[in-house]
C-alpha cells in the first residue's frame, strides 16, 4: 500500500478545507461590513430625508405667516406694533403633527417675526428694481423639529418688504387688459405693467426701453379678442436687459377684499353718506384726500375744505347765491362732444384764477385758507375734487380744467368721477412743440372717468354741424399724470370694437393731423377701471362719419420726475405688494 499517496491526499484536503474556511470567513466579514455599511447608509439617508423634510416644514411655517402678512397689508390692517398675532401662527395641517415648531428662543408653537416700527421710502428689489416704495422691512423665521428617532431640527428665515408703491412710477399701468398698437413709431421710456394680459401689435415700430410685466400673458404680434383690426405682422422690440415678464406679481390697490377694476373705481367716486373715511376704501378716495371739494348743484356751486378740515364751507369770492359764486369755478358753459355725440353740462375749473384767489388776502380770498392748509398738512393747496350733481336728459355732465399753464406753487391734482377735459397747455412753462424737459414743471395729475385733451384753439360754440376740419387744433403740451377709465375692446352684436389702446387713451376731438400739430405729453398713464359715463366706442379717424378727430403728432415720454418721491403728484395712489427678499436655511435653535 502506498501510504505516501494517502498522506498527500489528506494534506490537500486539509489545505482545501482551510482555504474554504478562510474564504468563507472573509466573505462573512465582507458581508457583515456591507451590512453595516448598508445600515449606516440607510441611517444617513433617513437622517438626510428627515432634515430635508424639516426644512420644508419650517418653510411651510414661514409661508403661513407671509400669507397673513400679505392679507393684512393689502387690506390696510397690518399693525407693526402688534406682531404677536403673527408669531402665534404655526401650521396645523395633518403633516404638521409630525413636527414641533418653535421660534428659536424657547417659545414652542410660535414663529419669530420682526419688523420695522415705521415704513420708510426705500429702493425696491426683484421685479420692482428701479422703483421705490414706502416699505416695512420684516423677517420671519421658523424652527421645525421632527417628532421621531432623529433629532434633525431645521430652520428657515425669510426677509421681505411690505411695500406701498406709488403707481405713477410706471409709464403705463393698467389694472386690466393692456393694448398698445400704435400706427406711427413709438418708444415707451418707462416701466409698463398690466394686472391682466398685454397685447402689442404695432403698425410701424414700438420699442419698450424699460421693464414690461404682466400678471397674465404677453402677446407679441397679436391683437385682443374682439379687436376687429387685422394684425400688422410686426413685433415690438425690447431692451436686451429688460425682457418681458409674464405671470408677474399682481399690484393691488387696497380698497378692500374686492380689488376688481369695477371695485377700484370707488377711488374716484364720492363716498356714500355713512362710509368711514378710515376704511380701506375711504382711505383711498380722492374725495377724502383732496384739500378742496367743489360741489355743483342745480342751484349753486359750493367750495369746501376737504375731509382734513371737516368739509367746511369756503366764503364765495364772486357774488352770492349764484352758480358763479367763485372766480375760479364756472358752471354755465357747454360744448358738443363728437365722440360721445352729446352736449355737455360743464363745470370749468380755471387754474389761473385759482392761483389769484390763493394769493388774495381779502376776506373772501383764499390766502388765509392756503396758509392754514400749509400749517396743517405741510403743503399749500394742491388738490381739488370736483363733483357736479346736475343731470339733464341726453347731456353728459363733465368737468374741465382750463388756463392751467402755470400751476399753484405746490403743484395740482384735479380729480372727479366724471369725464375730465383739459383745455390748452397744462403745467407747461415752456410750450415748444416736442419739448420734453420737465425740470421746471410742478407735480401734477388729472383723474377722471375719461380724459380728453382740447387745444387752446378749441371753441365751445362748435356744434355737431361742424366737420372735424372746422375744429383745427394748435400745438399743446400737458405735463401731468393721467388716471382714467377706458371703453374696453369687445364684440357687441357680432361687431368688434377696439378700445383705441394706449395710443388713444387720451381722447381728442379736433383736427390735429391736417396741419401737423403736436401733442406733447410728459407723465404717466394709468388705467384702473372701465369708463362709466363716457362710454361710446373709439373709432378710427379714417372711418367716414366716425371721423371726429384727426390724430396729432404724438411726442410722449414718461416723466422721470416721478422717480423722485418728493416730486410725485399730490394724492398719488399707491399699490401694495409683499416683496420677497433673501430666503435662507439657518442654524436651528
Amino acid at each position: 500500500m502506498d501510504t505516501q499517496f494517502f498522506k498527500k491526499k489528506r494534506r490537500q484536503e486539509a489545505y482545501a478545507l482551510a482555504t474554504v474556511m478562510v474564504i468563507g470567513g472573509i466573505s462573512i466579514g465582507l458581508f457583515a461590513s456591507a451590512a453595516r455599511w448598508t445600515e449606516s447608509s440607510s441611517v444617513l439617508n433617513d437622517r438626510h430625508n428627515t432634515y430635508n423634510s424639516a426644512v420644508a416644514a419650517a418653510e411651510g411655517a414661514t409661508e403661513l405667516v407671509l400669507s397673513y402678512l400679505d392679507r393684512d397689508f393689502v387690506n390696510q390692517s397690518y399693525d407693526p406694533a402688534n406682531l404677536i398675532a403673527y408669531q402665534n401662527l404655526v401650521p396645523t395641517n395633518d403633516w404638521a403633527a409630525a413636527y414641533q415648531f418653535s421660534d428659536g428662543a424657547g417659545g414652542v408653537n410660535r414663529t419669530f417675526v420682526t419688523g420695522s416700527s415705521t415704513n420708510v421710502m426705500t429702493s425696491l428689489s426683484g421685479q420692482f428694481a428701479g422703483l421705490y416704495g414706502l416699505a416695512y422691512n420684516c423677517s420671519v423665521r421658523a424652527n421645525a423639529r421632527p417628532v421621531g428617532p432623529y433629532d434633525m431640527a431645521a430652520a428657515v428665515d425669510q426677509e421681505l418688504q411690505l411695500a406701498s408703491i406709488p403707481v405713477f412710477q410706471f409709464a403705463i399701468f393698467y389694472g386690466m387688459t393692456l393694448e398698445i398698437n400704435p400706427g406711427p413709431a413709438m418708444k415707451i421710456t418707462g416701466k409698463v405693467h398690466s394686472n391682466a394680459d398685454i397685447y402689442t401689435c404695432p403698425g410701424a415700430t414700438l420699442e419698450y426701453a424699460d421693464t414690461v410685466t404682466a400678471v397674465g400673458d404677453i402677446h407679441n404680434g397679436s391683437r385682443a379678442p374682439g379687436d376687429p383690426t387685422a394684425p400688422s405682422g410686426k413685433m415690438p422690440t425690447y431692451d436686451m436687459t429688460n425682457q418681458p415678464t409674464p405671470h408677474a406679481s399682481s399690484l393691488t390697490l387696497p380698497v378692500g377684499t374686492n380689488n376688481s377694476p369695477a371695485a377700484v373705481r370707488s377711488i374716484v367716486e364720492v363716498p356714500p353718506f355713512n362710509e368711514d373715511p378710515n376704511s380701506p376704501e375711504g382711505k383711498q378716495r380722492y374725495y377724502n384726500n383732496a384739500d378742496l371739494v367743489v360741489t355743483v348743484t342745480p342751484t349753486n356751486a359750493i367750495v369746501q375744505t376737504g375731509q382734513w378740515d371737516g368739509f367746511k364751507d369756503v366764503t364765495p369770492d364772486v357774488g352770492v347765491g349764484t352758480n358763479a359764486s367763485y372766480s375760479f369755478v364756472t358752471t354755465n358753459d357747454s360744448f358738443y362732444d363728437a365722440r360721445e355725440q352729446k352736449n355737455t353740462m360743464l363745470t370749468d375749473l380755471n387754474v389761473g384764477f385759482m392761483n389769484k384767489w390763493m394769493t388774495n388776502t381779502a376776506a373772501s380770498g383764499g390766502s388765509s385758507l392756503n396758509n392754514r392748509v400749509l400749517a396743517t398738512l405741510g403743503h399749500p393747496i394742491n388738490s381739488v375734487y370736483v363733483n357736479d350733481e346736475r343731470v339733464k336728459s341726453g347731456n353728459l355732465t363733465v368737468v374741465r380744467v382750463s388756463n392751467g399753464q402755470q400751476l399753484p406753487p405746490g403743484g395740482l391734482t384735479v380729480a372727479t368721477a366724471l369725464p375730465l377735459y383739459v383745455k390748452g397747455s397744462f403745467n407747461a412753462p415752456v410750450t415748444t412743440p416736442g419739448y420734453t424737459n420737465t425740470s421746471n414743471t410742478l407735480p401734477a395729475s388729472l383723474v377722471g372717468d375719461s380724459i380728453t385733451v382740447l387745444s387752446q384753439s378749441w371753441q365751445d360754440y362748435i356744434n355737431n354741424t361742424k366737420s372735424v376740419t372746422q375744429r383745427p387744433a394748435t400745438d399743446t403740451t400737458v405735463n401731468a399724470a393721467f388716471m382714467a377709465g377706458i371703453v374696453q375692446t369687445a364684440t357687441v352684436g357680432k361687431v368688434g370694437h377696439y378700445s383705441g389702446g394706449v395710443e388713444n387713451f387720451p381722447r381728442f376731438l379736433e383736427d390735429w393731423g391736417s396741419s401737423g400739430k403736436t401733442f406733447t405729453y410728459n407723465g404717466s398713464m394709468v388705467v384702473m377701471f372701465p369708463s362709466q359715463y363716457a362710454t361710446n366706442w373709439w373709432n378710427d379717424p379714417g372711418t367716414g362719419s366716425a371721423n371726429y378727430y384727426n390724430a396729432p403728432t404724438r411726442k410722449w415720454a414718461f416723466d422721470v420726475n416721478f422717480l423722485d418721491y418728493r416730486k410725485l403728484p399730490p394724492a398719488t395712489p399707491m399699490v401694495r405688494q409683499l416683496i420677497r427678499g433673501q430666503w435662507s436655511v439657518v442654524a436651528a435653535r
